[in-house]
């Protein structure tokens, strides 16, 4: 079977000639979006998903704004809207060294240096500079963390645990 993964959503269109605005959950933008590459919209309604392939990309205010071959016009794209733009588990490729995707660290437990357990990762807010780790705890707070090799120590994403170096002013 088949596994998808998703790399954004169509939020709207943008301009006349068949732009789209995508919010972006993928960690690698940059390398899903090229040109040539094959994408697939999955509607709501729909059973099947469209195939697509890029034609252009660029990066504007906070959105990815993308252009699909064969669609050159506004009228084209409209159906698209709430659209997610999903990719192929064969598609994600080859992860260099201490690199994760967003949905392997989503869902992981944390912990101190000590075994405490502060909470378990439930969001990634990209920051351009870095990533930061939303981690929800237990009647407190979410707190944020930096993932940057002074605080994150040891990933281990079979097991969905992490241990972290609490410096002081982080929690």
């Amino acid at each position: 079977m088949m596994k998808w993964f998703n790399v954004g959503k169509i939020v709207n269109t943008h301009g006349i000639k068949g732009e789209i605005r995508v919010i972006s959950t993928t960690d690698f933008a940059e390398e899903r979006y090229e040109i040539g590459n094959k994408l697939h919209i999955f509607m709501p309604n729909d059973k099947a998903p469209i195939p697509v392939v890029v034609a252009a990309h660029r990066v504007h205010k906070n959105f990815d704004l993308l252009s699909f071959e064969g669609y050159f016009n506004v009228n084209d794209v409209e159906k698209f809207k709430g659209g997610m733009i999903k990719v192929t588990g064969d598609q994600l490729g080859e992860l260099e060294e201490n690199e994760y995707y967003y949905h392997e660290i989503i869902g992981c437990t944390v912990y101190a240096e000590d075994g405490d357990e502060i909470g378990t990762i439930k969001e990634i807010i990209n920051t351009g500079a870095n990533d930061v780790w939303v981690i929800a705890r237990k009647g407190q707070k979410d707190a944020l963390i930096p993932y940057i090799k002074d605080i994150v120590l040891d990933i281990d994403v079979e097991e969905k645990k992490v241990i972290i170096h609490i410096m002081e002013g982080l929690l």
